[in-house]
């Protein structure tokens, strides 16, 4: 394909990074002429954006180090008894 146009695959990928502002200048004009052109890849990029609006509004809390290494011993002890 020529510099301008691309294909749904890096279309998919630029959307991506543009959600985590990685995109370049020239990566999110030649995305914007394409979703022009194509309903699907406007279609993943408003879900895209959905998705990740959602995220944001959460409030995720993540468990901190020690929880995560309790846990993991957890179960590998389980994984180990049912082997036994």
């Amino acid at each position: 394909m020529n510099k301008l146009f691309m294909s749904c695959e890096e279309a998919s990928h630029i959307c991506d990074k543009a959600q985590y502002n990685e995109s370049t200048f020239w990566e999110r004009l030649k995305f914007r002429t394409h979703i022009l052109f194509c309903g699907l890849c406007k279609k993943h990029s408003a879900d895209n954006h959905k998705l990740t609006e959602a995220i944001k509004q959460s409030k995720i809390v993540c468990l901190d180090s020690k929880t995560k290494s309790e846990m993991k011993k957890c179960l590998e002890q389980e994984l180990k008894n049912q082997k036994l």
